[in-house]
């Protein structure tokens, strides 16, 4: 979610995957113009540039690193702007990372009637906290708060979280789907006991999950998902689409090269293009 690392993009000749997640300023830990965005999209060599930024939550101010519901014109015109700098040579697509907490439908319904927006992320930033009522775990400033934890209960709460958002049908594309080891905390054992149920109901649902190469910027030291997730959801026909989570121009389409080869160690072949919230396949290269 949260990113302090920059970099610089690298000019390429070949075209790598899309690029859906990434964030704008209005979430308050991003940096950037449209059109600082859309040339380092160029340099970096993705497909398509979408553009997914944390989209409000009632009741307001509900956090500090995400729009406010007052913002969503200036984001629609941010995305013009993106679109303007494009120039036809670079497809834009406008899209916005949601939040599934209890009983968000409602919300997340008005929001996807707000814009004809090309997809919809769905991300469990949130979990049940007996002080604070609900936490943002992956939020550093409660790094603290994990010594305390009950790693198996956590990651539990975590995993039905993630399966029931996949149930509600909202979401055209699954974020992170691991984000819980963001700090490197995780329960002993095998963690496909927490990964498979959680996989059929990805599967059954019928969304796009993301390889997202942020965690290799984070504690965690790995993207998200683990290699076992991924190959796993590959087994079970999850479709799938590689994103930078970035949160400055330099580092769109970061780490894509490492990303591919992991999804195809996994067994993909081909990722997910989305337009209006219709899809189409792109091969890996």
């Amino acid at each position: 979610m949260r990113s302090g690392v920059r970099s610089t993009p690298i000019p390429t000749e070949i075209s790598v995957p899309a690029d859906y997640h990434s964030h704008t300023p209005l979430c308050h830990h991003a940096e950037g113009t449209p059109q600082a965005y859309v040339d380092a999209a160029r340099l970096a060599g993705v497909t398509e540039y979408g553009i997914s930024d944390h989209a409000p939550l009632l009741p307001e101010p509900f956090d500090d690193w995400r729009m406010l519901e007052g913002d969503l014109p200036e984001y629609l015109r941010w995305i013009e702007q993106a679109r303007a700098h494009a120039d036809g040579q670079l497809a834009i697509r406008a899209g916005l990372e949601c939040d599934w907490l209890p009983g968000c439908e409602p919300w997340i319904g008005q929001l996807r009637a707000r814009h004809d927006w090309d997809y919809l992320i769905g991300s469990v930033h949130y979990l049940p906290d007996a002080a604070l009522g609900t936490w943002d775990f992956d939020n550093p400033k409660w790094l603290g708060r994990w010594a305390a934890q009950d790693l198996e209960t956590l990651w539990t709460q975590y995993w039905q979280a993630y399966a029931a958002m996949a149930e509600s049908g909202l979401f055209d594309i699954l974020g992170h789907p691991d984000l819980v080891k963001k700090f490197g905390f995780a329960p002993a054992g095998d963690l496909a006991r927490f990964y498979e149920p959680a996989i059929d109901a990805v599967a059954a649902s019928g969304c796009v999950i993301e390889l997202n190469t942020a965690g290799w910027h984070k504690p965690c030291a790995e993207a998200y998902p683990a290699p076992r997730f991924l190959e796993l959801a590959c087994s079970a026909g999850i479709p799938l689409v590689l994103s930078s989570d970035a949160h400055a121009p330099g580092q769109l389409g970061r780490d894509f090269a490492p990303a591919i080869a992991l999804a195809k160690a996994a067994g993909y072949r081909e990722t997910v293009l989305f337009d209006k919230r219709q899809r189409r396949l792109e091969t890996l290269p």
